[in-house]
């Protein structure tokens, strides 16, 4: 039977209608998600989201890419990046603690509740030097600070990273002054210090351990209670070395992603489903154990009230150390 030109265009408009209407009712996700780490590759921040997204990946119909957007005041340029994408979860911010000063620093103007985190998990911090160094022990690099203020170079990430916050944390608690040298992540700090540009890093153990077993950094102290073994060594605690710094220390990683929490209920549920799966998975707590990280596995509301304290013990720490330009309380941060 001869169909006319109009019945033609008819059935054109109703099949495109029909295929149009299936394309958007496909379940999230139907296309690739990139995630986009605020730090730089290399660091904490890149690695667990490399390594959390291809386990993810194994329990979703799609890939995940994995980018890096870098600068800015405490990761806000990679935070503003992925704010200003589409809030259809594909894409996703690679983010850690060191993102909740990114506010009182003036690098955006948004309480960390706008986004829907997960947590992977973390790794205590710790100062050292180079191989190299003169300096044995946290003590005799403290007093040459101490006979020399604000000489002393210190890498310890960007301005407002929990690795500045230790920096300005053990000054506060050791009566040291260093001359902070900011960097755009771990790496390139403890790059840093191994060529000899900074005399100390403070980051995290995870990042720091090949570059301490091989020969490249010597550690002189934990900043957290507890001392560790590596590389044949005990590396003390600072907490026995000052008495003082138990008032500001220790402040933990939370390392993870998130998605916009103005996302839709679908795209939580499917995100949260296959971290689940990633997080309770034999690689994730074999790459945890053998990379010196406690894991966590928090998201949603749980991961947001864990953030929202980080967020309020950050910002008045960075207030009370003289180092915020904004006044929390302006951004309706509570006081902890």
């Amino acid at each position: 039977m001869k169909r006319t030109i109009a019945q033609l265009a008819g059935l054109a408009t109703l099949v495109t209608g029909l295929t149009g209407g299936a394309a958007m009712a496909q379940d999230y996700p139907y296309r690739d998600i990139t995630t986009a780490v605020v730090w730089g590759a290399g660091g904490g921040t890149d690695t667990i989201n490399r390594m959390i997204m291809a386990e993810m990946e194994k329990h979703l119909p799609v890939s995940i890419n994995v980018i890096n957007q870098t600068g800015g005041v405490a990761g806000s340029n990679g935070m503003v990046y992925v704010m200003n994408q589409p809030d259809d979860g594909y894409t996703l911010v690679g983010l850690s603690e060191s993102n909740v000063t990114a506010a009182v620093q003036g690098g955006w103007d948004k309480k960390f509740d706008y986004w829907y985190p997960f947590i992977v998990g973390g790794s205590p911090d710790l100062i050292s030097v180079p191989a190299n160094s003169p300096y044995d022990t946290l003590e005799s690099l403290v007093e040459a600070a101490k006979a020399a203020p604000g000489t002393i170079p210190a890498a310890a990430s960007g301005a407002g990273s929990i690795h500045h916050l230790n920096l300005l944390a053990l000054q506060n608690g050791s009566g040291a002054e260093f001359k902070f040298v900011p960097y755009k992540g771990s790496a390139p700090g403890q790059e840093a210090a191994i060529a000899g540009e900074v005399a100390l890093v403070v980051t995290s153990l995870a990042e720091q351990a090949a570059l301490i077993e091989g020969g490249q950094l010597k550690p002189l102290a934990m900043l957290t209670p507890d001392p560790v073994e590596i590389a044949g060594t005990t590396v003390p605690s600072a907490f026995s070395i000052y008495d003082g710094l138990d008032k500001y220390l220790p402040l933990k990683q939370a390392i993870g992603f998130a998605v916009h929490n103005s996302a839709s209920d679908d795209v939580k549920t499917a995100l949260g489903a296959a971290f689940e799966q990633a997080i309770a998975s034999e690689t994730v707590a074999e790459w945890a154990a053998a990379n010196n990280y406690d894991v966590g596995g928090q998201y949603g509301p749980e991961a947001q009230k864990l953030f929202s304290t980080l967020e309020s013990t950050f910002a008045y720490t960075l207030q009370e150390l003289g180092a915020a330009t904004v006044d929390p309380a302006t951004l309706g941060i509570e006081k902890p």
